[in-house]
């Protein structure tokens, strides 16, 4: 009989960053869809139109993304990829 085949073993480091790596592909997803979401708004029964209350979704949509690329580049910066091919001695 075969013997049950162990779940390759990651580093935590490298997991946790091609993690974050993944989460900053999906901003621009998550982008579309905060920007595209005021088309779904309902306007209000009022003579006053609604366009200061798109306007500061719009820029504070905005705002969240770049602070949420910046913090994901960072992280994404800084730790270094253990085990990686660059990590090799050039001499051996």
């Amino acid at each position: 009989m075969r013997s049950p085949r162990q779940p390759p073993f990651l580093a935590r480091k490298t997991y946790r960053r091609r993690r974050m790596m993944d989460a900053a592909r999906l901003l621009p997803l998550l982008g579309i869809f905060l920007f595209l979401l005021p088309i779904l708004w309902q306007p209000r029964l009022t003579p006053e139109p609604d366009t200061v209350h798109g306007v500061v979704y719009l820029f504070g949509a905005w705002t969240v993304l770049v602070i949420a690329a910046r913090v994901l580049a960072r992280i994404v910066m800084t730790e270094p990829d253990e085990g990686g091919p660059d990590d090799r001695d050039e001499a051996g």
